[in-house]
């Protein structure tokens, strides 16, 4: 349901086009949902292109209430200004409360969280400001010393002269510009110096002497070796897995080497190209365990004549491009923001893609639309096996309606056990899509045994993963309740960071739930008689407890 309205989410983003045709116009925006107040719900930040600036709402929601949203961007002492793209939000000092970091085509925003609703900006003498074009980022402890590291990944090198450039279709009429037109640019890596100030280790880790135009990101162990990797979706290069050589036999046996080397695995891994051998137009990426078979496959969105890509993980860091198979290999859209999530609460991972052309299309232009690039968004049903249905069709206006859309984040807003979006629209207003999925007529949830149940009721458990030395959430932490595996993740998505916590649907079963959780760096905790329908909180070496 299209909420925007009645929850008072009211931001529109403006690109600035002015007829001109300027690739920036085209990439932006993302946002955030995160607690910035520490009261139990998401609030939301909202990634500006040009105008007033980026805007933080307030999530006023109580129980039995509606979802409502306030404006306090002002009394927040936020004041991001620039050309915006998107956030991500971590815990930065480890004081229990949730910093933001603004990408941009120029100057970068890091935002401590003062704790008392309130943020100072600390871009400068935190060291972490930098005026290339930024896209996605993510924070991520890939030492794990404690500290969450910033990774950023960067677009391509726009100038001043790229103001006159002019690029033209096929059909020899005026378009935005390839972006192959301009020179790629190195991602960065800061480390976290536990003093307030980060350190830039992008050359010497070796993620910085590689240039690619980068725009989705996400942090997770993809060789299963206990130490975080990083994935980059590129536009029209190679995707980048840069894999952390600390895992490695030489680290583990002391060989003498720089802890923060990475190196590209990404080709031998078997993502950085399409089935076909050929580098695509990558945007958006998420990680999810699509097939249930307790590890996580990488799903990858692209442009409209190439079609998005399903990565099946085979074990120990191998994929294979399964997009065919898993019903998922469609052309005519191109895809930003994705997520999976369990949108009917049957068990299994649905996937939502956020769409909107980068080339002008067509019958829009012919028809005068001032901003021909309007495409619907989808919505993916997952049988279970890893296989998927589009029931777009069927899911109400959010998904037959056209704009031009690129972040997509996730998680509870209203707090009631099932994940809701906020879509984040280029040149459009951002919106707010609350799950009613508990009343569709075409629900389906699974017994015991695998068969279908028909009008059951709705059960789940909600876990806020909490790292116990510092208060502040375990990211890359993997979760495992009946075998299915959930990372606690709020990157990946496009320009966005997602709510933190772990959501699994339980279907019929209303016992009391035993969860494992492997930690950063490879403990193994379980926890056991969780009640359902309620959210646990759930620290290392520690008891369970309520929020």
């Amino acid at each position: 349901m299209d909420a925007t309205a009645a929850s008072g989410l009211d931001f529109v983003h403006v690109n600035g086009a002015a007829g001109r045709l300027l690739l920036p116009e085209v990439i932006g925006s993302g946002g955030a949902l995160f607690d910035y107040d520490n009261d139990g719900d998401l609030d939301v930040f909202a990634v500006q292109g040009v105008g007033d600036g980026s805007r933080l709402f307030r999530n006023d929601w109580t129980a039995g209430r509606p979802v409502r949203f306030t404006d306090v961007t002002s009394r927040s002492a936020i004041a991001v200004t620039g050309y915006g793209m998107g956030a991500a939000t971590g815990d930065i000092d480890n004081d229990g409360d949730v910093d933001l970091f603004v990408t941009a085509l120029g100057a970068s925003w890091l935002l401590r969280n003062n704790g008392d609703g309130t943020f100072a900006d600390v871009t400068v003498t935190a060291g972490a400001g930098d005026s290339r074009w930024s896209t996605s980022a993510t924070f991520v402890d890939y030492d794990r010393d404690g500290w969450l590291d910033l990774f950023v990944a960067n677009y391509v090198d726009f100038r001043d002269a790229d103001l006159r450039r002019e690029c033209f279709s096929p059909a020899s009429a005026r378009d935005y510009c390839n972006p192959a037109a301009f020179q790629p640019v190195p991602a960065r890596l800061l480390h976290n110096d536990r003093d307030g100030t980060f350190s830039d280790v992008s050359v010497r880790s070796g993620i910085g002497k590689s240039a690619a135009r980068g725009l989705g990101v996400l942090a997770a162990d993809l060789d299963d070796d206990g130490w975080t990797d990083l994935f980059v979706a590129n536009d029209g290069d190679p995707n980048h897995l840069w894999i952390n050589q600390n895992g490695t036999k030489e680290r583990r046996q002391g060989v003498p080497g720089d802890a923060v080397t990475f190196r590209d695995g990404a080709l031998l891994a078997g993502v950085a190209v399409s089935r076909a051998g050929q580098p695509q137009g990558s945007m958006g990426i998420d990680l999810a365990d699509v097939d249930r078979d307790g590890d996580e496959d990488l799903f990858v969105t692209n442009l409209d004549n190439e079609g998005n890509t399903l990565y099946v993980n085979q074990g120990k860091g191998l994929f294979e491009d399964r997009t065919v198979e898993a019903g998922l290999f469609a052309l005519g859209f191109t895809g930003f923001g994705t997520r999976f999530l369990d949108y009917d609460g049957d068990g299994a991972l649905d996937l939502v893609v956020a769409n909107g052309a980068v080339r002008q299309l067509g019958g829009q232009a012919r028809r005068g639309d001032p901003y021909p690039l309007r495409q619907r968004n989808h919505l993916f049903r997952n049988n279970g096996r890893g296989r998927f249905t589009d029931v777009s069709a069927r899911s109400g206006a959010p998904f037959t309606s056209l704009a031009v859309a690129r972040g997509v984040a996730s998680g509870d807003l209203d707090n009631d056990g099932d994940a809701d979006l906020v879509v984040f629209n280029n040149n459009g207003p951002a919106r707010v899509l609350l799950n009613q999925s508990s009343g569709a007529p075409d629900s389906r949830l699974l017994n015991a045994r695998g068969a279908p149940t028909y009008g059951a009721p709705r059960h789940w458990l909600g876990l806020r993963v909490l790292d116990g030395r510092y208060g502040r959430d375990a990211l890359t932490a993997r979760v495992s309740i009946g075998g299915i595996v959930h990372r606690v993740q709020v990157d990946g998505s496009y320009l966005t960071a997602s709510d933190p916590r772990v959501l699994v649907a339980l279907g019929a079963d209303a016992s009391p739930q035993t969860v494992r959780v492997r930690w950063p760096g490879g403990a193994v905790e379980e926890f056991s008689g969780l009640a359902v329908d309620r959210y646990w909180v759930v620290e290392q070496g520690r008891p369970a407890r309520a929020p």
